[in-house]
């Protein structure tokens, strides 16, 4: 190239007395000067050329063979542009392959256009591996088991790594310094590097142990009084835990905080099939009576506890009997009372029940008095875990 452009610059047909090209003030250094810069013009222009053809015709060709493919994989990579930010290799590549060529000698052009052509390779090649993150972070959440172990927190520790590498790339190519001298001489701002990613180091802390504890999912309910949090899990990254509210407000919380601080989550009651119900029903003790004749012939035509009062009352009568029992006196021996069969018609409504777990915890249980009455407790689980359902029947 350098020497087409000399001969192209010293042609007798180019040699006029007027032109400045050939005057005698402008040969010789004028005309290599003009010649490195027709060079790299053409240069610019080559750069040019490989980049309208990457994004024109290579780029295009991927995005349409990724539309047509069933994979999803593909799609990701294109969506957050991976194939995109590759293209911009393709002009820096071809000025760092010719640079001595258009340089035509000049070493300091040389390493001018070949460093800069460098650096932009290596900016280029970081934001193509942190759209890679992306891409690749995207694809893995397409997958169930993503909820059960998320990977952005990871994700963006491998970010900020490889910023920092970048980075020290980038200081010593325009230092002309060695790497690991960098970090050598980085290490005496340690301290300030911890503080600055103080809340980075102990996200990844807490991320890790959340993660091998199974502790916190994506999707969870969880309940952090401490920050107002009551809600499911929306976003789980290196620093913070969003939780969206029943309100739709979202509370934002520290990573950290929850390793550090007690919080409750509901997982377990989502997986286990019921929702608790625990209800008292307070009943007035001046109420509370034997069952004479009357009431237990009343309570005979009740379907769910006909079979229990007829039972009990042979049960009664018989152990009655036995122990010679003078029934003129209510408070000898054993007899029914109003709130003993209240408590068994709660059982069987309850075991007839169609929204009751039969399979859980199944419980209704008289409580110590209060200055309000005698409290009877209802401790069953509903198989629906629906809010609105679980309220209706809860109610």
């Amino acid at each position: 190239m350098k020497n087409w452009i000399i001969q192209f610059m010293a042609d007798p047909n180019l040699a006029d007395p007027n032109n400045p090209l050939t005057s005698q003030s402008t040969s010789g250094h004028a005309t290599l000067i003009i010649a490195q810069i027709i060079a790299i013009v053409l240069l610019g222009l080559l750069a040019w050329v490989a980049n309208w053809v990457t994004k024109k015709i290579i780029l295009k060709g991927v995005h349409h063979t990724a539309k047509r493919t069933r994979t999803q994989w593909d799609d990701q990579l294109v969506k957050h542009r991976v194939f995109s930010r590759v293209s911009h290799l393709a002009p820096s590549t071809v000025i760092y392959l010719l640079a001595p060529l258009a340089s035509m000698g000049n070493t300091t052009l040389c390493t001018g256009l070949r460093t800069g052509a460098f650096l932009y390779m290596v900016v280029v090649g970081w934001l193509v591996v942190d759209a890679f993150f992306n891409a690749l972070t995207a694809i893995y959440n397409t997958y169930e088991y993503a909820k059960r172990i998320p990977i952005r927190s990871f994700v963006q520790v491998a970010k900020i790594l490889l910023a920092l590498t970048s980075v020290i790339v980038v200081l010593s190519i325009l230092l002309k310094k060695d790497p690991s001298r960098l970090l050598t001489g980085m290490g005496a701002m340690t301290a300030i590097l911890l503080l600055i990613f103080k809340d980075s180091i102990l996200g990844l802390v807490a991320g890790v142990q959340l993660s091998s504890n199974n502790m916190v999912h994506l999707g969870d309910w969880i309940e952090m009084a401490k920050y107002g949090a009551d809600g499911d899990v929306i976003d789980i990254s290196l620093t913070t835990i969003k939780v969206q509210n029943w309100d739709k407000t979202v509370s934002t919380i520290p990573a950290y905080a929850l390793i550090s601080d007690s919080f409750k989550n509901w997982r377990g009651m989502s997986e286990s099939g019921g929702r608790r119900i625990k209800r008292n029903i307070t009943i007035d003790m001046n109420t509370v009576r034997f069952c004479d004749e009357a009431m237990l012939e009343k309570y005979r035509k009740f379907q769910y506890i006909k079979e229990y009062v007829e039972e009990k009352q042979k049960e009664l009568a018989s152990w009655n009997t036995d122990q010679k029992v003078d029934p003129s006196v209510a408070v000898n021996g054993r007899r029914l009372t109003n709130i003993g069969t209240f408590r068994a018609y709660l059982v069987a409504y309850l075991k007839h029940h169609p929204k009751i777990h039969k399979n859980m915890t199944f419980l209704v249980r008289h409580l110590e008095p209060t200055a309000q009455g005698l409290p009877i407790q209802i401790y069953v689980f509903s198989n629906d875990q629906m809010w609105a359902n679980y309220e209706a029947i809860q109610a």
